[in-house]
């Protein structure tokens, strides 16, 4: 169910059916030659649709701006601030709160709002005790990950524009992928890009931390399917606190 094509005439009687908004959420930045600017903001889409039909939650417009200091002086990214997404979060929770919803799922395509998502959550349960609020970011796949990646992994934690994301995107919205332009940039990480504020242009000119060659629908699909299992089994696990608290 999409939450704008609803009415104000019948929107509170459904809410009351079903309290569940998934917000979806990503960022408009650099992923290479291959991928567009808009990547993260199409896989937080398509994931929120394929977790709501398995759910009978409403999906909210996608929330399209993330916090993305570290590509931000790339051609095409539009970066906002942990304080703005955070103050934007809150206010739409508290807003959805109101109206009567009883779980939130920030589903997070961009892995650079995590710590604004994690302290929207926090400040939100301080308002709201009985607010059930989940923010999720490709939960419980690191296993399947290491499992199907055929390349190197340039990091410890990220992966952008490389044979995963392309993967996701290949099996969620192929028809924006151009693996004509695919590319292998395996960039040398300094350790001290993650104790130290380090610009992305600094190790690398594409954006691409990974052979995006060696991408796959196949791939894509093994890790998608796993991610939204957890993403249910969470909701569900929220779903039933929700009615034990009742």
């Amino acid at each position: 169910m999409h939450f704008q094509n609803e009415n104000s005439f019948e929107v509170e009687k459904k809410i009351a059916i079903s309290p569940i908004a998934i917000l979806p959420i990503g960022a408009v930045e650099a992923h290479g030659p291959h991928l567009p600017l808009g990547t993260d903001n199409i896989l937080a889409e398509r994931l929120a649709e394929k977790v709501a039909a398995r759910t009978n939650a409403f999906v909210l417009p996608t929330l399209p701006f993330g916090q993305i200091w570290s590509l931000k002086n790339f051609p095409g990214s539009i970066n906002v601030s942990n304080e703005s997404l955070i103050s934007f979060l809150i206010d739409i929770g508290t807003s959805l709160y109101e109206q009567g919803f009883k779980i939130f799922v920030m589903l997070n395509g961009h892995l650079g709002n995590a710590v604004a998502l994690k302290e929207a959550a926090r400040k939100l349960y301080q308002l709201h005790h009985d607010f059930k609020i989940l923010y999720l970011f490709y939960p419980g796949t690191s296993k399947i990950v290491s499992e199907v990646r055929e390349s190197e992994s340039v990091h410890g934690s990220y992966f952008h524009a490389c044979e995963i994301e392309t993967s996701y995107m290949l099996y969620l919205a192929e028809d924006y992928v151009d693996m004509k332009k695919a590319i292998t940039d395996m960039p040398n990480i300094p350790l001290s890009a993650d104790v130290m504020p380090t610009p992305w242009e600094e190790f690398t000119t594409s954006a691409v931390l990974g052979d995006a060659k060696l991408a796959s629908k196949e791939k894509g699909e093994k890790i998608i399917s796993i991610a939204i299992e957890n993403m249910v089994t969470l909701i569900e696990g929220a779903i039933n606190a929700t009615r034990t608290s009742n």
